[in-house]
């Protein structure tokens, strides 16, 4: 088109790929600012104290916490961790919401390790002692 547009580059850790955005919308595909240290306590207390009505039904519930995964809202996916957290104190959790939980607290800790620059196993122990005890 003859138009000369200026792209950002953005690295996955962990792995070798690469995506490119334009410059001037980032907004389009979705992406959104990182996490600043500042924020990081709010989502601690989320972890903590986030509740989220969730549904009772499980095939509802697994779309709704898909969706909330798939979005990559720290804030949604720490109130819904919170929430599936406090649901497996009280009564223990069903497979998929355990691995809805388990990817929450991965997804959290990799971005909050990006943000204190620490390592993602250190932010999961962020997180045990924010709840007063290991992860299982």
């Amino acid at each position: 088109s003859g138009v000369s547009r200026a792209y950002y580059q953005v690295d996955f850790p962990g792995s070798r790929s690469k995506a490119y955005v334009p410059v001037e919308a980032p907004q389009s595909v979705g992406m959104r600012k990182a996490l600043a240290p500042e924020e990081v306590p709010v989502i601690l207390d989320l972890l903590k104290n986030g509740r989220l009505p969730l549904p009772k039904q499980w095939a509802a519930r697994h779309r709704k916490t898909s969706e909330i995964l798939a979005d990559g809202n720290p804030y949604r996916i720490a109130q819904m961790a919170g929430q599936l957290r406090a649901w497996e104190l009280e009564r223990g959790l069903p497979d998929l919401d355990r691995q809805a939980l388990r990817r929450a607290i991965h997804l959290l800790a990799e971005e909050v390790s990006q943000t204190l620059e620490i390592t993602v196993q250190e932010a999961k122990r962020l997180f045990e002692e924010t709840w007063g005890e290991e992860l299982n």
